[in-house]
């Protein structure tokens, strides 16, 4: 074990644990103890909302995987990557002002809140909250299975004691101080990322004899490396331009990333967080994946894509300064966990239990019920990230494209086209997540359909079936 590799790490773990119990000691019910424990409260400034936004979607494929496949594919993967700059910017561009206003009117605490408030239907909250558990469960349990293997490597510990620890440091925090303690815990994990982003960029640089040196070493190699095309040629225009959609426009379906839009204090801090975001995003998206693609002269034969950052920050950077910038993936994939956590919590005690099980449950029912699934959550996913079964995994791999195949439109079209109605939003839900799992199959098997990423159609598919519902099953029209 090197201790001066491990010693940064507990330090940031510690400061996590801090930050938790400060943020639970702040916690104020003046409006509702659902209203604080899973929306802070409606009271993120700018700053906090961006980076927020920008934690919970930078995750261990930001960190890990995507430079781990630029690495592999060259200069083009970093071109697709740079689809994801606009995520926050669109969320908050789109939704903004009227999701926050209205979510305030129906006193909406969740996204299914919204959703079920906007079409009166319980069928429409309890398909959304069937979706929301279970592509999200996967998604988080594949989360917790990246930290422990991250701890794993840097620790030399047993992967089971390493998945322990990071399991134990996220149900802390997120347990007692709700999503006030993800969001500033989230504010923290960020501010780690841009700075440990920065640093291993400069190292593999240096390490590599200067960019003009490692350009001329990629082109020695492959030429193609260098080009928006890939190692390969692989990454046609057609693909790359369609991959926006899953990782650009269409995170606004995303329930993590919406709830977002409903928390922050004022307009001021709305567009405050578009800026910050943005900027934030860019910075950490284009240079961990040039880091990616950099690291192939420095450390070449990498056989594992998701060993790429931590092995080149043990390689080019002191040990303690490594500690320091590895916490960077530790923390993206921390600040995707607490929310993903947190967000399947309030679909079990919110949308579920208080809509249909028990809706005058007392508010000291509500916070014990709040804090009980949301530990024993945590403790499942332990459970399954020790011996992950492959449907989890392979659930993983498409579960963001599935929820904004199923949340795109009824979201979007809820709240600006006045026509659509529960009928729509039911048929572009199950037309959504069918479409996308049967084109997934398909392309698995066969290559991707009219060369184009696989959530592109379903999102199409999706829009049609919310307009055909919406105008041919009941001609009722819902006005705000």
């Amino acid at each position: 074990m090197n201790i001066q590799v491990i010693v940064p790490l507990v330090i940031f773990l510690i400061a996590i644990f801090a930050i938790g119990l400060i943020a639970s000691k702040q916690m104020s019910t003046g409006g509702g103890f659902l209203q604080e424990y899973f929306l802070g409260g409606r009271e993120l400034g700018g700053f906090v909302l961006a980076m927020t936004m920008v934690a919970t979607y930078g995750s261990a494929s930001s960190f890990l995987g995507g430079p781990g496949t630029a690495y592999t594919v060259g200069f083009g993967w970093i071109l697709l990557a740079m689809t994801q700059v606009v995520t926050g910017y669109f969320v908050l561009l789109i939704l903004g002002k009227k999701f926050a206003i209205l979510g305030r009117k129906y006193n909406a605490v969740t996204m299914i809140d919204f959703l079920k408030a906007r079409y009166n239907s319980p069928a429409v909250a309890i398909l959304s909250a069937i979706a929301i558990i279970i592509f999200l469960f996967s998604a988080m349990t594949a989360q917790w299975v990246g930290g422990g293997r991250l701890i794993e490597s840097l620790t030399g510990l047993e992967y089971t004691t390493a998945l322990f620890i990071f399991a134990i440091s996220v149900l802390v925090y997120v347990t007692i101080g709700g999503f006030r303690a993800v969001a500033l815990t989230d504010a923290v994990q960020g501010a780690i990322m841009v700075v440990g982003t920065l640093i291993l960029l400069i190292g593999v640089i240096i390490a590599g004899g200067g960019v003009p040196a490692i350009m001329q070493d990629l082109l020695n190699e492959n030429p193609r490396l260098v080009t928006p095309f890939g190692a390969d040629g692989s990454l046609t225009a057609a693909y790359v331009s369609s991959f926006w959609i899953l990782v650009g426009v269409g995170v606004v379906g995303l329930p993590q990333m919406a709830i977002r839009a409903m928390s922050y204090k004022s307009s001021r801090a709305m567009h405050r967080a578009l800026v910050i975001g943005t900027i934030v995003t860019g910075f950490i998206m284009l240079n961990m994946h040039l880091i990616g693609v950099f690291a192939r002269p420095v450390m070449p034969g990498i056989d594992v894509g998701d060993k790429v950052i931590p092995l080149i920050a043990l390689e080019v950077l002191p040990p303690w300064l490594a500690g320091i910038v590895l916490a960077a993936p530790m923390a993206a994939i921390m600040s995707t966990v607490d929310s993903l956590l947190l967000l399947v919590s309030s679909a079990i005690v919110k949308d579920v239990y208080l809509n249909f099980i028990k809706p005058d449950a007392t508010e000291k029912r509500v916070k014990q019920l709040s804090f009980g699934i949301t530990g024993i959550l945590g403790i499942i996913v332990l459970l399954l990230a020790i011996q992950p079964p492959d449907l989890l995994i392979f659930l993983n791999l498409f579960a963001f494209g599935g929820l904004e195949a199923a949340f795109i439109w009824p979201i979007v079209l809820g709240l600006y086209w006045k026509y659509g109605n529960k009928y729509g939003a039911i048929l572009s839900m199950i037309t959504g997540i069918a479409s996308y799992i049967a084109i997934h199959f398909y392309n698995t098997t066969y290559g991707n359909l009219l060369g184009v990423h696989t959530v592109t159609i379903p999102v199409v598919l999706s829009l049609l079936a919310y307009i055909i519902g919406s105008l041919t099953i009941e001609r009722k029209v819902y006005r705000f």
